[in-house]
């Protein structure tokens, strides 16, 4: 695996938005690293799609309001938030850069965003928790948590995570095969030695069927161990934590979630990652919010690349955002340090935007600031 150089620490001084760390990350990471971490499935319509979304919504800003002495203070799950962004799990972040999940979680504990492990993180779930534990201003700390076939294991994870200290966990739920990833499979991606999922040690693996030539190795093999919404109380059952959903776009789907308790739901597509001319996640989210009412938090994530992406998505009923890709990419850029200063410049715009369209606290911002077209 390629190492970034030293100077790789220091922020480049024409990094002016997140657009600008994409730029830098792409000529930083390798070939293969890059297809795995930046592509999505498919012909990437909906990887593209999520971005534009966003951008094609007009805001329609109020004037001559009472702004000073505003903030983007926020509360969920009764922990008070310094603003509604967060770090979206990603796989892997030691391919991005040496510090890896490290590095991105020490990142959000100094910005005070909250910060969601991956179940496939480069680096031991303990490890995350002992870095972050003494800084009492971080946000939340999350687990994101695929169900494994082996549900044993899959509950001896959970406690381990619940005896680190996170505070919730998120259960992906849109991805029971993986997306066609064409962008991948041309960089003949493969994971270097010394990057793996090392949370997954340790799991027994089930013997895969043997299969008539008629059967399917997908519908008659693997989606034997999908999780179901059986599984969702099985959940419940071994766990004292609040569950997210991450990956509800349909608005029956967050319904039923609420009917098996979910106490949140995360409204993404996986980053167009998985299922291409998928929905984007700015047109799922006010039909999601409209299904499950005020009681039950739902948060955003999918092509959020500016502060006014941010407001939009919380006039359109999300709690808070997540943010994926733009993270990775300034840890390759700068490590920690980079991911701090992607957060430090989101929130920056976020108060901007809500200065400029007459919004002195999240309260103040809903649909109204919203064009009709």
């Amino acid at each position: 695996m390629q190492t970034p150089s030293p100077d790789l620490q220091a922020i480049p001084p024409d990094v002016f938005c997140l657009a600008d760390y994409e730029r830098h990350a792409s000529h930083n990471m390798p070939a293969g690293a890059w297809a795995y971490l930046q592509g999505g499935a498919a012909d990437e319509h909906t990887l593209q799609a999520n971005a534009r979304a966003w951008q094609a919504i007009s805001l329609v800003p109020r004037v001559l309001r009472r702004t000073a002495g505003g903030h983007t203070r926020t509360e969920l799950f009764g922990r008070t938030m310094a603003h509604p962004l967060m770090l979206a799990p990603i796989a892997y972040q030691l391919l991005a850069h040496p510090e890896g999940e490290i590095g991105s979680a020490l990142a959000a504990a100094a910005q005070e965003a909250g910060y969601v492990l991956s179940t496939q993180s480069s680096t031991a779930l303990e490890d995350i928790a002992d870095a972050t534990a003494l800084d009492h201003l971080r946000g939340p700390l999350w687990m994101q948590l695929y169900l494994q076939p082996d549900r044993e294991f899959t509950r001896l994870l959970i406690k381990r995570a619940e005896a680190a200290g996170y505070e919730a966990l998120v259960l992906t739920v849109d991805a029971p095969t993986s997306g066609v990833r064409d962008r991948e499979r041309r960089a003949g991606f493969r994971l270097p030695e010394g990057v793996s999922a090392v949370n997954l040690r340790g799991m027994s693996t089930p013997p895969s069927p043997t299969l008539s030539p008629e059967q399917s190795a997908l519908f008659d093999g693997l989606l034997h161990h999908a999780p179901t919404w059986d599984d969702i109380a099985w959940l419940k059952q071994v766990t004292r934590l609040p569950i997210l959903l991450k990956g509800v776009l349909h608005p029956d789907d967050a319904r039923l979630a609420v009917q098996a308790g979910v106490q949140g739901i995360i409204v993404s597509n996986h980053g167009g990652r998985t299922l291409d001319t998928a929905i984007t996640t700015a047109r799922a989210l006010p039909r999601v919010v409209d299904a499950v009412g005020s009681d039950v938090p739902v948060l955003v994530d999918g092509g959020i690349r500016r502060g006014t992406d941010v407001l939009k998505a919380l006039a359109l009923g999300a709690r808070a955002v997540l943010i994926g890709r733009p993270a990775v990419h300034a840890l390759a850029t700068a490590g920690a340090l980079g991911v701090a200063h992607a957060i430090r410049l989101l929130r920056d715009e976020l108060e901007a935007a809500m200065a400029l369209t007459g919004c002195a606290t999240l309260a103040d911002i809903g649909p109204a600031l919203l064009a009709d077209d």
